[in-house]
């Protein structure tokens, strides 16, 4: 499995929008992060640079415009960085992570629901294969 660039929240917020939109362009990158944060466009610009440079994105110029497309998928950076907070956190075990929510009162019951149906899921899957 390959190592995934370190990348900030402010650029995890950009990636947020491609993942949902790819491919887009710069003006519409802008337009749906000036509405849901308070940077200006120049910041935005700067961000998306930043993954550029890092290989997250890759990008094609269409006649004047600049379209963006992800080179790393939503759920692969995800599962990374989840993957690297329970090794930091938790040496690796996901039992001792989820004791740990329930003993701190951490978990609503829907979540502790939902966790419960995947487990049901993970289960019956595992019994099919």
């Amino acid at each position: 499995m390959k190592t995934l660039p370190q990348i900030s929240e402010a650029e995890f917020e950009v990636m947020k929008v491609i993942w949902k939109y790819a491919p887009i362009s710069t003006n519409e990158i802008t337009e749906k992060l000036t509405r849901t944060t308070s940077w200006n466009p120049k910041t935005i610009q700067t961000l998306i640079k930043r993954l550029v440079t890092k290989g997250v994105l890759s990008y094609e110029k269409q006649s004047r415009v600049f379209v963006y497309t992800p080179l790393v998928g939503e759920k692969e950076y995800i599962g990374q960085k989840s993957r690297s907070f329970l090794a930091r956190y938790y040496d690796g075990d996901i039992t001792a992570m989820l004791s740990s929510y329930l003993e701190d009162g951490k978990l609503s019951k829907a979540e502790i629901d939902t966790l419960r149906s995947l487990l049901r899921k993970g289960t019956q899957n595992r019994e099919n294969t």
